[in-house]
């Protein structure tokens, strides 16, 4: 064995127990250091720095914009990045003029769907054993006196529909429906499925259809045909349109040319 590993580790004058106790407390210090780091000692991270910049420039410019911060506003700011301001130059952009008879055909079949769909279908064909096609139909391209009571009063009894009797039961539709509405579904199905009347039935003569159905008592229940035959074979009366006319889809009014 060389000297050299032979050589105890300790000299004879050195102390076992204080050599092991300075070792114990070395270690003790560094787990202390360790535990004050991770419980929040450690270096403010770098996400937070941006998080209280971008709270810090919202805050201002919603100041500047409007002096004093709002839900609203913070709210589009942090949802859409922006507050929606006026148009350049201060314009309401209006919606482009259209003939009013594609308006009223678009809001007609927005009626149609909720209102009548149900029964006649889609496509206007009808149900093949109770409820009658729309498309080639002499009640729906005829008189717009007899079409508006079957729509408002609702039907009962046999008809007859291109060639063929029906003998079904039709609800009235009156529920909800304005004047406008009412023209509009008119419009539409007078000019849909196959029909092609090219006219357009005026709100002025949805409001007199309306005021037939009153005059005629919500308490009379479905029409039938021997009653529009004798009372509703005619045409409403009402402000004529012309289709091609155009109009602010919003507003109906008039654009003129």
């Amino acid at each position: 064995m060389s000297e050299e590993n032979s050589k105890p580790d300790l000299n004879e004058d050195s102390n076992v127990l204080e050599s092991h106790m300075d070792l114990i407390d070395a270690s003790a210090a560094s787990s202390r250091e360790n535990h004050l780091r991770e419980n929040g000692m450690e270096p403010v991270s770098l996400w937070v720095f941006l998080a209280c910049g971008i709270a810090l420039i919202i805050g201002g410019a919603v100041i500047g914009k409007g002096g004093s911060i709002s839900f609203g506003a913070l709210n589009d700011y942090v949802l859409n990045g922006y507050i929606q301001g006026d148009p350049p130059g201060g314009e309401v952009v209006e919606m482009q003029p259209k003939p009013i008879i594609d308006v009223f055909v678009k809001n007609g079949a927005k009626i149609y769907q909720a209102k009548c769909q149900g029964c006649h279908q889609s496509n206007g064909l009808g149900d093949g054993a109770n409820y009658p096609p729309l498309g080639n139909s002499e009640w729906v391209t005829g008189e717009t006196a007899a079409l508006s009571q079957i729509i408002m009063n609702g039907l009962m009894g046999p008809i007859e529909v291109d060639g063929r009797v029906w003998n079904g039961a039709m609800p009235s539709q009156a529920a909800g429906m304005t004047a406008a509405d009412l023209a509009a579904v008119m419009t539409y199905i007078r000019n849909s499925f196959g029909n092609e009347t090219g006219d357009v039935v005026s709100v002025e003569m949805g409001e007199n259809a309306i005021a037939k159905y009153k005059e005629r008592g919500v308490a009379a229940g479905p029409i039938q045909v021997a009653e529009l035959e004798s009372k509703y074979k005619l045409n409403l009366e009402g402000e004529v349109v012309d289709p091609q006319v155009k109009v602010n889809p919003e507003t109906l009014e008039k654009i003129e040319e």
